[in-house]
């Protein structure tokens, strides 16, 4: 038997003139092609508990409409997100209409199992993990089944195979995944991420990490580590452990957290040490009073903002770099947002900055209050789900108005010189910690 394991890969967008304004900035680029260029963990992890028995490849698909399908595959693997759901279901009926047998699995599929399973002859709902070696037993006895629910026994990260990472081509990706931890304890309103198929916050055990970590060595010579996970250092136990264990593998790695981090100085010391080279931190505005009600457990982020300031500054003498993240299109964020977000990233000394529209992902509390209050443009444009497409009507302006705002501050946040800036003033600010640690020693 041959399996498929097949990621849709590629950034997705329907505004062609924002995506071709995004390429002509070096540093949006250089992200682009970064994030294009991730392999899929999930699939990959898939194909490390297949059983050696079985003949596995993995595949990226960039335009489903192009060239011949594999006929060697018995069965594939197909994991879509929401932006690409439309291409996925085209492709399996590609496979289908081969005799193919197509597993369809993926954050969309775990949202809308009733729409998905229409295209599929087999769906997979929450973590693969937990149902894959019932599904390949039942595809070599010829019964699959048309639903698998990973919800019904949540999978332990103890038990998690090294990924078959022998199956990428060497000379693809710039970065390679590894996951930490899945979940976050926050419950931020927009978020899809893996809170969605993963409610309960875990741990992977820290051996586990090290010996994917080492797998990665023995393929490419000097990998640069993406952590795959939502808020990596939530657990502070674990997280010491793992940067003690990372220290001693001299790798450069980037991850995303939130800003509490700032709060700990052993542990900035410890992530340092580690070989961090940036932190992804999702500010989502510079406004206390837009932030309330974005976290939805314990309005955690709004209690946060008087901390947004020192928290990058503080992470950023370490050496450190910052990437702040800001939703553009927040409830109760009028046209003055654009020029808040623009002051704060000036202010703060950001060494990198992303803004994303506010995006009604299926499947998330956003979607819902949306949906029910007759907000979205259109409720099933899955397509518009890019991050970088707007598909609801904002509450202090017109979606006009919210475009225009959002391609004046990429402008702004992305011209060179204010990037050169940045960059000046974080180097300037790390040699003058490091001259300050010196005469303290």
């Amino acid at each position: 038997m041959k399996i498929g394991f097949i990621a849709m890969s590629g950034l997705r967008l329907c505004d062609v003139e924002l995506l071709n304004l995004g390429l002509t900035f070096p540093g949006v680029f250089r992200r682009k092609n970064a994030i294009e260029a991730l392999p899929s963990l999930g699939l990959l992890t898939l194909a490390g508990m297949t059983p050696p028995h079985i003949t596995v490849e993995y595949l990226e698909v960039r335009d489903v409409n192009l060239g011949e399908l594999s006929r060697d595959f018995d069965a594939v693997a197909i994991s879509t997100l929401t932006a690409t759901a439309g291409e996925a279901y085209r492709l399996a009926a590609r496979f289908k209409s081969i005799g193919t047998k197509v597993i369809l699995g993926g954050l969309h599929v775990s949202a809308l199992p009733e729409e998905s399973r229409r295209h599929a002859d087999a769906i997979v709902i929450g973590e693969g993990e937990s149902t894959w070696p019932r599904i390949v037993r039942d595809l070599e006895m010829g019964k699959l089944d048309t639903l698998y629910d990973g919800r019904l026994k949540p999978f332990d990260l103890a038990h998690s195979p090294v990924p078959r990472f022998e199956l990428l081509a060497p000379d693809r990706y710039p970065r390679l995944t590894v996951q930490t931890q899945r979940g976050c304890p926050w419950r931020c309103e927009f978020c899809a991420a893996s809170i969605r198929i993963s409610p309960q916050f875990k741990v992977k055990p820290v051996d586990r990490v090290i010996a994917e970590i080492r797998r990665l060595k023995e393929l490419w010579r000097d990998p640069f580590v993406e952590f795959a996970d939502d808020n990596t250092f939530v657990n502070r136990a674990h997280s010491e452990q793992m940067m003690r264990a990372l220290a001693r593998e001299n790798i450069r790695w980037f991850t995303e957290t939130d800003l509490s981090i700032a709060q700990d100085p052993e542990l900035l010391r410890l992530i340092r040490e580690a070989g961090c080279a940036q932190v992804l931190i999702g500010f989502e505005s510079p406004s206390r009073r837009v932030l309330h009600g974005v976290e939805q457990r314990s309005d955690w982020k709004a209690r946060q903002w008087e901390n947004y300031r020192a928290a990058v500054e503080r992470i950023q003498r370490t050496g450190i770099t910052v990437n702040g993240c800001f939703v553009i299109g927040l409830d109760g964020a009028g046209n003055e947002q654009f020029d808040e977000a623009f002051d704060f990233v000036r202010e703060s000394g950001l060494y990198d900055v992303q803004i994303t529209f506010l995006t009604p992902f299926p499947g998330t509390p956003l979607y819902e209050r949306f949906r029910r209050s007759g907000r979205l443009l259109n409720e099933r444009a899955w397509n518009r789900c890019t991050l970088f497409d707007i598909n609801f009507q904002p509450a202090a302006m017109s979606v006009a108005e919210l475009r225009s705002g959002f391609e004046n501050l990429g402008r702004r946040l992305y011209h060179p010189d204010f990037v050169r800036e940045r960059s000046r003033r974080f180097l300037q600010n790390f040699r003058a910690a490091r001259a300050e640690e010196r005469r303290a020693a």
